[in-house]
């Protein structure tokens, strides 16, 4: 009997234990990055908690194809990615759907050659390390600037490095350079060299920027999350905007950005500088998700088939874009 009763008491704890647990946990789960951009803010404060009215776990990641992984299992219902794992999904059919382009990357995405690496112009990339996390922005952009430069892919060694493993190779030296973004590009800029940017290969013809996606079963049962969601990410792209000169090092929302990035908060006015931030009339255009979104996603889509980074081309990509949650 005291056996029974001892039992019957920790079915209850684990029963009440768990009751708890699934009380605490959020109902929606958000995966970030570390690229530098107004929504960290609101992220920070709280703001989209507020908004929505529910709790929401923040879960980060290294790069967009981890991103991906999380959306395609489940376990992510909002993520943000670029454009590069943003087109290798959906060549593979993985059912989500961009309701903001959330950044157009220029210069916060750069290609640094190590000082003392003997690397002074394209040509000596021949023979050398480069990291990148493979299949995101920077790996297209790497890639857009080797074939601009005329350079075989197979004559320079293309390691596939997360950013935190690429701060930690290069200051080991095992590596001559990386295209990457923040904070680990902060880190390597110290002692290192600029060779090119996203802006510069986007204009030689390989453009990057980055989305925030949803499942297309959680937007079409919770349109209302994403146009909450969305909402308030343009209104700190709004505010950023009105008050530019003011974000500097020292200033709070610079400070925000800085701790939950763990950038340099020196760096950060200057990597928001390195990229645009579409307003909402800017969004609903022709040259984004009205259409120039799926465009550029075909366009990425094709140029990775030819790197031999996706199998196949989908014949349209606009059924993985929607305006209609800013609306």
């Amino acid at each position: 009997m005291a056996r029974t009763f001892a039992l019957r008491t920790i079915f209850t704890a684990i029963a009440l234990a768990a009751a708890t647990l699934s009380a605490n946990a959020a109902d929606l789960t958000v995966g970030y990055q570390t690229g530098i951009d107004p929504s960290k803010v609101p992220q920070a404060d709280g703001a989209y908690e507020k908004a929505i009215g529910e709790k929401i776990d923040w879960r980060r990641f290294n790069s967009g194809p981890e991103v991906v992984t999380a959306l395609a299992s489940g376990g992510v219902q909002i993520g943000n990615l670029g454009s590069s794992p943003l087109a290798a999904a959906a060549s593979r059919k993985v059912p989500i759907v961009a309701f903001i382009v959330s950044a157009q990357i220029n210069a916060s995405e750069q290609l640094v050659v190590r000082n003392g690496s003997g690397i002074t112009k394209p040509e000596d990339l021949v023979g050398k390390t480069i990291a990148t996390p493979f299949v995101s922005t920077s790996h297209y952009s790497l890639l857009g600037a080797l074939k601009h430069w005329g350079l075989d892919t197979t004559k320079v060694k293309v390691v596939n490095l997360q950013p935190l493993e690429i701060a930690a190779a290069w200051k080991r030296g095992d590596i001559d350079g990386a295209f990457v973004w923040s904070p680990a590009l902060g880190e390597i800029r110290k002692t290192g060299t600029v060779l090119t940017d996203a802006a510069q290969v986007g204009q030689w013809g390989a453009p990057t920027f980055e989305v925030w996606v949803a499942r297309k079963d959680y937007a079409e049962k919770h349109p209302d999350v994403i146009a909450k969601f969305a909402k308030v990410t343009l209104e700190a792209y709004a505010d950023y905007a009105a008050h530019k000169s003011e974000w500097t090092a020292d200033s709070v929302p610079v400070q925000k950005i800085a701790k939950l990035t763990g950038s340099n908060a020196a760096d950060v006015p200057e990597l928001l500088a390195g990229s645009a931030f579409p307003d909402a009339q800017a969004q609903a255009s022709a040259q984004l998700l009205e259409g120039g979104t799926a465009k550029a996603i075909s366009e990425t889509a094709q140029f990775l088939k030819e790197q031999g980074k996706v199998e196949t081309v989908l014949p349209d990509y606009s059924p993985y874009v929607s305006a209609s949650y800013i609306k």
